[in-house]
């Protein structure tokens, strides 16, 4: 089972950083009426804010109706799931919570009037809504951050990350005479955390990679890229070699890097349809690998995640320029066979 979903925390209190701002939602919700306005939780991937609204349902006996993006985008689809449960605030006895993750991911070119009909919804609230997004700061998010209140997450501190893994490791070593921490030594571990930049998930997916005798290539944190400057980095490289170098530096985990490139893709206007099928199949055959190393624990195969993206980089480039040509990894055609 993945670390980041088998320890994830059972109680609010049991969360891990940002100790000001759950406050600030546990008293939101405690104090919640009719009419109150929708909360925003903004922050970087894996800090705790999806956790952190599912904790709190289960904390005030709420019913959470959990969404994310790709659910939301029209808005046909939005008063198909809500109005139903605006209508009927006791879904299953209990009262209801809407909470909408990746709200930031509805703005682009296939939101076909959710975002609009979301805010709507949130301006007549009969239930607590909480959403969730990476960042507020583009144009098409004012109308949601106008219509909520705002709460900021930010990136865990490395005592509090160095700390929950010790716990986590001691853990997993319960019962076992050659447990992770006999394979994670202290200079593995600080690496661990500084390689994290805060984001929890990562740590534990990465964490369980060298746990299970995955040893992915490192980088100094000066070295790293976000996933904002590695898509265009990547893209932009002048050789097949400096590409590579890029996704070795991407600082993301699988599920992050494969969704970045995902969405600069499915967003980018002017993208011959050619171009940009290529690309996408690239990515599909990406996710089925990370799908198929979740469902079998077997962390060795995320050695041909990279080769498997490189592939972009050819399949993205002008006919004729045979420079930019990448062949596909073999593990792309393994990726179809496990589909």
């Amino acid at each position: 089972m993945i670390w980041s979903d088998k320890h994830r925390p059972t109680s609010v209190r049991d969360m891990v950083g940002n100790e000001e701002p759950r406050a600030a939602i546990v008293t939101w919700l405690a104090k919640w009426k009719a009419g109150t306005k929708p909360l925003l939780l903004v922050g970087p991937p894996g800090v705790g804010k999806t956790t952190m609204a599912f904790l709190l349902a289960e904390q005030f006996g709420y019913d959470m109706i959990g969404l994310n993006a790709s659910d939301v985008r029209s808005k046909s689809k939005i008063n198909e799931i809500l109005e139903p449960v605006l209508g009927n605030a006791a879904v299953t006895g209990r009262p209801a919570m809407i909470f909408v993750d990746e709200v930031d991911g509805i703005h682009g070119r296939s939101d076909y009037g959710g975002s609009a009909a979301l805010v709507g919804i949130m301006k007549r609230t009969s239930v607590p809504i909480i959403l969730a997004a990476n960042d507020d700061t583009h144009d098409k998010m004012k109308p949601v951050t106008k219509a909520a209140t705002t709460v900021r997450f930010r990136r865990v501190p490395p005592r509090l990350l160095r700390a929950y893994l010790e716990g986590v490791l001691q853990s997993e070593d319960a019962g076992s005479p050659d447990g992770p921490s006999k394979r994670i030594g202290y200079g593995m571990l600080i690496k661990i955390v500084n390689r994290s930049r805060g984001d929890i998930r990562s740590m534990m997916n990465l964490a369980q990679s060298y746990a299970t005798g995955f040893n992915p290539q490192t980088e100094t944190p000066d070295d790293v890229l976000a996933a904002e400057q590695a898509v265009p980095a990547f893209f932009g490289a002048e050789s097949a070699e400096q590409a590579a170098g890029v996704l070795r530096r991407m600082q993301s985990d699988p599920r992050e890097k494969i969704a970045a490139f995902y969405s600069s893709v499915v967003t980018s206007r002017g993208l011959d349809p050619a171009v940009m099928a290529r690309l996408l199949r690239i990515i599909s055959d990406a996710d089925v690998l990370y799908g198929r190393i979740m469902r079998t624990q077997n962390w060795r195969l995320l050695r041909y995640l990279d080769g498997m993206l490189l592939s972009m980089y050819g399949a993205a480039a002008p006919p004729g320029d045979r420079n930019r040509r990448v062949p596909l990894d073999p593990a792309a055609d393994a990726a179809r066979i496990w589909r």
